[in-house]
């Protein structure tokens, strides 16, 4: 049984409709997939509609958070009720903060010589909630630097980089308990990927475990072998589960669908504590 519990598509800043990503996540060989776009569930209708046979669909959302050190970090949300209003509230202010967010980060750029333009980034964005992987891609169209994740440095748009703008963000603690209140299931993303900004650290972890976290994915493009070996055992100190996924972004970024996988006891337990919401299953949408 092969689990991926970390994707975007077009509802935030992939590449992938929600419909191409559950046809391509079975053509990769997929039995269940997480659509996880940041701050948003408007993808998860369109993906259960074209849901292959065959294919489950996990429904969640990557939470833009950060600590009251200033420490930026994505919590994935898994199985919550979408309709809870309070953690419903807090993704409609993150997301109607993105927009300010990015025409700060496209001017600061241009005082920095690059010539994008914010119709540039629109028009990547399409229809997407934009973020900084749409300000990127306009980078790359430039020539500015040579690939999405080039652009995620102090040099350009990392945490604290020239170009960088900040955004409403949620709490980490208050995240896990909205998002524990709707029925859900919270797994810290990729916690020690530093070329994204400062990490969270092992203190700050095992606080948000003794809040109600419930896991921490380890298996990520951006974790090397030290970082996955001093994961799992943080995990096993703290009682934490331990996922892996792709946080595949279509044509965006490198991974590939299914490039990492959860193992299936983990997801049996991530579904058994969930409440807000079940996996859907393939019917051949």
């Amino acid at each position: 049984m092969r689990i991926d519990l970390h994707t975007h598509s077009t509802a935030s800043d992939g590449t992938d409709t929600p419909a191409e990503l559950v046809r391509n996540a079975a053509a990769a060989g997929l039995d269940v997939v997480a659509l996880t776009d940041h701050d948003t569930v408007r993808g998860h209708a369109a993906a259960a509609a074209a849901l292959p046979e065959g294919l489950t669909l996990v429904t969640g959302a990557e939470l833009s958070c950060r600590t009251s050190g200033g420490t930026g970090l994505h919590l994935l949300a898994y199985l919550f009720d979408p309709a809870e209003p309070e953690l419903e509230r807090e993704r409609e202010l993150v997301r109607d903060d993105r927009v300010p967010r990015a025409r700060a980060m496209v001017a600061k750029l241009r005082e920095l010589g690059v010539p994008i333009t914010w119709e540039q980034v629109a028009r990547i964005a399409g229809d997407g909630s934009v973020g900084r992987p749409h300000i990127a891609t306009a980078l790359v169209e430039l020539g500015v630097v040579g690939s999405v994740s080039e652009a995620f440095t102090p040099e350009w748009l990392a945490d604290g980089g020239r170009a960088y703008a900040g955004k409403h963000e949620l709490d980490p603690f208050a995240a896990v308990r909205l998002v524990r209140a709707a029925g859900g299931v919270t797994v810290l993303a990729h916690p020690l990927a530093a070329r994204r900004g400062a990490c969270v650290s092992e203190d700050e972890i095992a606080e948000l475990a003794a809040a109600g976290l419930d896991g921490i994915e380890v298996d990520h493009m951006d974790h090397d072998a030290t970082a996955r070996a001093r994961l799992r055992s943080l995990a096993g100190d703290l009682g934490l589960l331990t996922t892996g996924s792709s946080d595949y972004h279509g044509s965006r970024k490198s991974c590939r669908l299914g490039e990492y996988t959860t193992d299936p006891e983990i997801y049996g337990e991530i579904v058994r504590r969930a409440t807000g919401a079940f996996p859907v299953p393939g019917t051949g949408g």
